[in-house]
């Protein structure tokens, strides 16, 4: 017999993941935008609204006015979908990721988090790699050479360093002797959050999910100064935004499982007492995450192309490797 009360929870959950996805991808625009004005010793969006708190508003009114162009030999189904295929992923990842343990509202426990499937960390890897094909289809569909080369690059490029990105999930793994992402977190509670004991697969992951979410200096398939933007030059309007949402809201959600994997996740002082302090702790680390991930942008300049696939394949791949079996090693030896 179905749980409606379940149901509507799983709902209600749902619904606020997805509003938090949207608006952090909204105020990340801002703060990345802020930021990187800091760093270059600017002033950045301070106009609309107080201390520019409505520039996010400003841009989102101008995209959905903004007039929508599909190229007339463009694939028009493959060109409508690939969006949609590239933000969907973005979203539904968040299904996984604890934001606390149980807390009491209304006499009745609740988890914050969605769910927890003894398989969190598969499911991740299974998701993340499905973004891919929506810039592979809006490369191919928009029926321009520029496009085009940027989703073949952007295909090779993912390939490449979600290798090393799964890699890099293993090590939490073996530690926590879960998939779950629940009990990874509870893990690091009991003992040394996983960045202590595993600091290069940290660094791995940092790296490899900064290519995996094309990011500076890994943004190649987008790289303006050769693809003229890349797989989304033909786009406009809202069908741009999505692609550009999609982006930022990988941001918040590789910084959020790193956060998980490596950070201890939800957990923090007086968390045990009071659960309710397990979102707050989250958040506070996931901007630190992206504080990190605007500083590289505004740091470093972009890998040439080949440098960028010899560093996955012939450093960043065998490190990773290395970490692997050093640390089954140590789970061994010291079991």
């Amino acid at each position: 017999m179905i749980d409606f009360g379940l149901v509507l929870e799983w709902i209600v959950k749902s619904a606020i993941l997805i509003l938090f996805g949207l608006t952090g991808f909204a105020y990340t625009t801002l703060y990345e935008r802020r930021t990187l004005a800091r760093i270059q010793t600017r002033i950045g969006p301070n106009r609309a609204g107080p201390f520019g708190l409505l520039q996010p508003v400003a841009d989102g009114i101008k995209l959905i006015f903004k007039e929508e162009l599909i190229p007339e030999k463009a694939d028009r189904f493959l060109f409508i979908l690939a969006p949609i295929l590239t933000v969907i992923p973005a979203l539904i990842i968040w299904a996984v990721i604890p934001w606390g343990g149980q807390v009491e509202l209304f006499g009745e426990q609740f988890n914050l988090y969605l769910t927890d499937i003894n398989v969190g960390v598969l499911y991740l890897t299974a998701v993340a790699s499905i973004a891919v094909y929506g810039i592979v289809i809006a490369g191919w569909s928009s029926n321009s050479k520029y496009p085009l080369l940027g989703g073949l690059r952007s295909t090779a490029q993912m390939i490449s360093y979600e290798l090393s990105l799964a890699l890099a999930f293993v090590g939490p793994i073996m530690l926590a002797d879960s998939m779950s992402l629940v009990d990874i977190v509870q893990r690091q509670q009991e003992g040394l959050w996983f960045i202590i004991l595993q600091p290069v697969g940290f660094l791995i992951f940092l790296a490899a999910g900064l290519a995996e979410i094309n990011r500076a200096p890994f943004d190649m398939p987008e790289a303006e100064q050769e693809l003229v933007g890349g797989y989304h030059t033909e786009y406009s309007g809202m069908k741009f935004a999505l692609f550009f949402m999609a982006e930022y809201i990988k941001m918040i959600a590789i910084s959020a499982i790193t956060a998980t994997l490596f950070l201890g996740g939800y957990a923090g002082p007086l968390v045990s007492r009071f659960p309710g302090l397990g979102p707050l702790y989250l958040l506070i680390k996931i901007i630190l995450m992206l504080f990190f991930m605007i500083w590289v942008r505004g740091t470093l300049p972009r890998f040439r192309y080949d440098r960028l696939m010899s560093f996955g394949w012939k450093i960043l791949l065998p490190l990773a490797l290395l970490n692997v079996f050093v640390t089954a090693v140590i789970v061994v030896l010291t079991t």
